[in-house]
């Protein structure tokens, strides 16, 4: 068993064990941060492996999360049904989005998915009939899994930790795989990999659709959390939000979407019951991650690890002299 694994079987272990030792307060704060930590690693697709830098992908996000609080409002609240719709929502709306976006590259590139969110987060904004429009969908009915009522916040959070372990190890799974390996290579050198007789474009495709459907699924998760769905989830800004947690906690790695997450959450909690200007302060972190910590945190335990690691031998070496020097005398 190698020590990746190992780790997670802990993590996983740890995820278990915490509605034994906190309150619901922690548990609610907990499950909030799995969600968006699955929404971090559906963009980390695009920006960490792919280099594709998107500002408009709280749409799926949001098309997630309209999705299932319709279908449980108007049909059925299985958990399951509203999870699996959503993805295939998501999906289907991101290949649709995604032939126009992955023919452009860089700053077009992130102008085209800001564009088309803030299209979507019109449409759902003027929707009044469909949507609620600005007032959102409230009075949602408790989600249902089976015949276990997930109203109970424990078997809630138990079912957010499933999808998120699932999610996690596709993921894990995509990034290591053949596949994986050639959207590394796009974000290194495209032209590279095309020289190379790669269809580029077809990679970031269908990397795009992945990103989307895995956004579907954090929508889902997180109405189903919330009870409410509002225009704000699809707005440009959730979008600004998700892509600070990813660079935060370090694009290009799957625990670092993670960290970030669970760091802005938890600063977002902290920072704003002191002050109304808690976003003020939260850019202020951001800039100065960017400037001094620019590959995140995951960057910053690494670098602290071979730091370590180079001044071990020093002092084994420092060891070595002085024991020879004794023996010498």
């Amino acid at each position: 068993m190698n020590r990746q694994v190992f780790m997670g079987i802990v993590a996983v272990i740890l995820l278990i064990a915490v509605p034994f030792f906190f309150s619901l307060f922690y548990l609610n704060l907990l499950a909030e941060i799995l969600v968006l930590a699955v929404f971090a690693l559906s963009l980390n697709v695009l920006v960490g492996y792919t280099g594709l830098v998107s500002l408009g992908h709280a749409a799926f996000f949001g098309i997630g999360a309209y999705a299932s609080a319709l279908l449980a409002k108007e049909w059925s609240p299985q958990f399951l049904l509203t999870l699996l719709a959503s993805v295939l929502i998501a999906a289907a709306a991101s290949a649709v989005i995604g032939l126009f976006c992955v023919k452009a590259d860089g700053f077009y590139f992130l102008m085209l998915t800001l564009a088309f969110s803030q299209m979507i987060y019109s449409f759902v904004h003027q929707s009044t009939t469909i949507t609620g429009g600005s007032n959102g969908l409230s009075g949602l009915p408790s989600p249902m899994l089976g015949t276990i009522d997930l109203s109970n916040p424990v078997f809630l959070y138990y079912s957010i930790v499933l999808v998120f372990v699932v999610v996690y190890i596709v993921l894990g799974l995509i990034v290591k795989s053949p596949f994986g390996h050639v959207l590394i290579g796009i974000r290194e050198n495209e032209m590279r990999m095309k020289a190379m007789g790669y269809n580029t474009a077809l990679y970031k495709y269908i990397a795009f659709i992945i990103a989307g459907a895995i956004g579907g699924i954090s929508g889902a998760l997180y109405s189903n959390l919330n009870g409410f769905v509002s225009p704000n989830d699809v707005y440009w800004t959730m979008s600004g939000s998700v892509l600070i947690m990813v660079l935060i906690g370090g694009a290009g790695t799957m625990v670092g979407p993670v960290l970030g997450a669970a760091f802005i959450v938890i600063l977002e909690t902290i920072v704003s019951s002191y002050t109304t200007v808690w976003t003020m302060i939260i850019g202020i972190i951001f800039i100065l991650f960017v400037v001094f910590m620019p590959q995140g945190l995951v960057g910053f335990a690494r670098l602290f690890q071979k730091l370590a690691a180079h001044r071990l031998p020093i002092s084994q070496k420092g060891t070595k002299s002085l024991v020879n020097n004794e023996a010498n005398q």
